[in-house]
């Protein structure tokens, strides 16, 4: 793979689970700065900052920095800003990351009026104008039935549905968690309304990624343990896709996509003898 100029890398999975390195992680990326080779850490974690995740990453031993990571919030922001300027944004995330959420308004919840229950005495609501945008982030406790029924009557009024990414789990060290793709596919339906989706997999944010970088997607590669959202979505926007088998890596998972990785390795410590780096 001499053709690999820059190498996009997922986070959570493929370099570490609940924030501890895999083995053998820390070192093939030591080789693969040592070859000069540019990284993006391309990732749909909504529970932290870029900041915050560059201080754990380097924590466990990683060379990197704040520069070297996109993050689905931060990509969130800036598609906001263009299409929804000014818009009030009710954000349902398990974890604060509005530090990478600038220009962006976020507000409380409202109802709609004429239900048996004032708005005052609703969980997690203010007396506001109802909000434009419904903003998905991260799924966790947040997730709650007075927060998503909120965000449901909100849609049904009118207003805008966007996710940071539709993930339906994620590991962790106690095992597979829920994402926020299983409530968002629901939510959809029941609203009837699509969600712009701003992280991987979409188009956007792997376009962001290769303008971060500076690089053209056929001189990119892309590495995750998410057959469908990581590897072929960058393989359909023009990206070398390979997939690791850990984090939520499964075999069945691999058998029913609606594609083929262009490599599939053991994990990430194996990626710079495939690189040839």
């Amino acid at each position: 793979m001499e053709h690999i100029r820059a190498v996009l890398i997922d986070i959570d999975g493929v370099l570490t689970v609940s924030w501890k390195a895999l083995p053998g992680a820390v070192e093939a990326m030591e080789r693969l700065r040592a070859a000069d080779l540019p990284l993006a850490l391309v990732t749909n974690t909504t529970s932290r900052t870029r900041a915050e995740i560059a201080r754990r990453l380097s924590g466990e031993g990683f060379p990197v920095g704040t520069d070297d990571i996109l993050t689905a919030p931060a990509v969130t922001a800036a598609y906001l800003r263009k299409h929804h300027p000014d818009a009030r944004c009710l954000l349902i995330n398990s974890g604060d990351v509005r530090a990478d959420l600038e220009g962006v308004e976020i507000v409380q919840g409202t109802d709609r009026p004429g239900t048996d229950r004032p708005e005052a005495d609703r969980p997690g609501t203010d007396s506001g104008a109802a909000p434009d945008v419904v903003v998905f982030g991260g799924a966790g406790e947040e997730f709650s039935y007075p927060a998503l029924n909120a965000a449901f009557r909100h849609l049904r009024s009118g207003a805008r549905l966007v996710a940071m990414h539709r993930n339906l789990y994620w590991r962790t060290a106690q095992g597979l968690d829920l994402d926020t793709g299983a409530f968002l596919l629901g939510l959809e339906r029941a609203a009837r309304v699509d969600a712009v989706v701003t992280g991987k997999p979409s188009e956007a944010f792997f376009a962001a990624a290769l303008a971060h970088l500076g690089t053209s997607a056929s001189e990119a590669l892309m590495v995750g343990d998410d057959v469908e959202s990581d590897v072929l979505a960058a393989q359909r926007c023009g990206i070398t896709g390979v997939l690791v088998r850990t984090g939520k890596y499964q075999s069945e998972a691999v058998e029913a996509a609606d594609g083929t990785p262009d490599r599939v390795i053991d994990s990430f410590a194996d990626l710079p003898a495939l690189l040839g780096r």
